[in-house]
């Protein structure tokens, strides 16, 4: 089941009060709930990404996750690139390459692939890293939503503001603008066919426009969800050596 959005939305209500920080806190956890489960879990993620006049690019990640502050990205295609290991623990990144004996630091903003930022992957913790305010609530393709703003607690996060569009009878993500630091439209993300993983219906697709390079964009697609017990022992530097 996939969700639409669409470009202008209709209906638009009075904003809540000030008051409503506590249920902008709650929206957005929630929704982060929907997206990935809270406890430990693997996924594979294949992303393609297309830019005008070339050859669409295909990578392949197996990503393995914990809470809000361990995660592992791996690359399992295209096959000159295998080995190749990200680890994150809080918002510090590392990469991890095969003829490299030291890891090498990271920023989450990087570009990973095509529109996808290394933290678009690599952390997904928007309760943790934006105050998030609703600004309205919309409605959006016949379906209501509220509209949040997330502003970042640092310079250290993915992004500096992102607005944010979350469907208020089930916490739905539907989608997300991501902004720079001097509050350029970045790119814009939409979530899209809703099915059931690892448990509950989550979004199976997220795809993602460049706001800068018009038709550029990246499609990740998550399969293979499952939960899994992973140690914290399993996210330090020693441990990555013994992934496959």
């Amino acid at each position: 089941m996939g969700v639409a959005i669409v470009a202008t939305a209709v209906g638009a209500q009075e904003a809540p009060k000030a008051s409503d920080d506590a249920l902008a806190k709650a929206v957005v956890d929630k929704a982060d709930h929907v997206r990935f489960p809270a406890e430990g879990f693997e996924v594979a993620v294949a992303v393609t990404s297309t830019s005008a006049g070339q050859d669409p690019e295909a990578r392949k990640f197996k990503v393995l996750s914990k809470g809000n502050e361990n995660t592992i990205v791996m690359v399992t295609e295209p096959a000159s690139e295998r080995g190749q290991i990200m680890l994150m623990k809080g918002r510090d990144l590392w990469i991890f390459l095969p003829t490299v004996s030291q890891p090498v630091r990271l920023s989450l903003s990087q570009r990973l692939t095509g529109q996808v930022a290394n933290g678009d992957l690599a952390r997904a913790n928007f309760a943790g890293d934006y105050v998030p305010t609703i600004l309205r609530t919309e409605t959006v393709d016949g379906v209501e939503a509220y509209v949040l703003e997330l502003k970042a607690v640092d310079r250290g996060v993915t992004y500096s503001k992102v607005l944010y569009w979350v469907r208020k009878s089930n916490s739905w993500p539907l989608k997300a603008e991501f902004y720079s630091v001097s509050d350029r439209l970045l790119k814009t993300a939409h979530y899209r066919k809703f099915e059931q993983l690892a448990g509950r219906v989550r979004p199976t697709q997220i795809v993602i426009e460049d706001a800068l390079r018009k038709g550029d964009t990246s499609t990740l697609d998550y399969s293979a969800m499952k939960l899994r017990d992973l140690p914290d022992r399993v996210f330090t530097k020693d441990y990555l050596k013994r992934l496959e």
